[in-house]
């Protein structure tokens, strides 16, 4: 059976849709960085999540092909995530999504090298005659973190940040939000086929103690 992420570190794509404490190690990812709405048809988001899918399912079907990657072992691909923020805010401001900056993202196995890595992009523009030149390996150390299960429209996040950021609080620890350190969420749900009030999204702000 092909290893599930989500399965596995339920700590990190599972959690309750309560506010909990998480420390979360130091993980690769395939990345893509831009800015503007994600809800832009056409724009550069969606364009991004092409990218980074394409990259993906190169590496998981490498098993097919003559490029053997070693310590390699059959897995479904980690969930779709992003690092969000506007420039002079603290969090962020969904009436203005205009003013996003992102990092899109999907986990990489540790199995995988930069060396793979770079393999997969050559191949990808290769087979998909697309230019995958934005795709990036990302190393990212998260660290300590609030979480919580997100139930519901993006656009109502705002509730359940408020929550979280009162239990952290209540535990001793302060936002720690900076440019390092990023508001993530990690996509359960395909907004295209799930309906805005059963979408699943956890959402992690960084923090430290007081």
């Amino acid at each position: 059976m092909a290893f599930d992420f989500k399965k596995e570190y339920k700590e990190f794509y599972m959690p309750k849709n309560r506010p909990g404490i998480v420390s979360v190690p130091v993980m690769n990812y395939i990345a893509v960085r831009g800015q503007g709405d994600p809800n832009l048809e056409g724009g550069e988001y969606k364009k991004a999540i092409e990218l980074l899918y394409g990259i993906a399912y190169t590496i998981k079907m490498s098993k097919k092909g003559e490029h053997q990657i070693e310590g390699y072992f059959d897995y479904v691909v980690p969930p779709l995530e992003g690092f969000w923020w506007q420039e002079g805010i603290v969090g962020v401001d969904y009436a203005h999504k205009e003013n996003f900056h992102w990092i899109s993202v999907i986990r990489l196995p540790d199995f995988v090298t930069r060396e793979d890595f770079d393999w997969a992009v050559r191949e990808a523009e290769r087979k998909k005659k697309t230019d995958f030149s934005k795709v990036e390996f990302w190393t990212y150390d998260e660290g300590l973190c609030v979480q919580c299960m997100h139930i519901g429209p993006y656009d109502d996040e705002p509730a359940t940040v408020e929550l979280m950021h009162a239990f952290m609080e209540e535990q001793g620890y302060v936002l720690d939000i900076t440019d390092q350190r990023l508001h993530h969420e990690v996509y359960l749900s395909d907004a295209r086929k799930v309906a805005p009030e059963k979408l699943k999204t956890v959402i992690r702000h960084p923090i430290r103690k007081k």
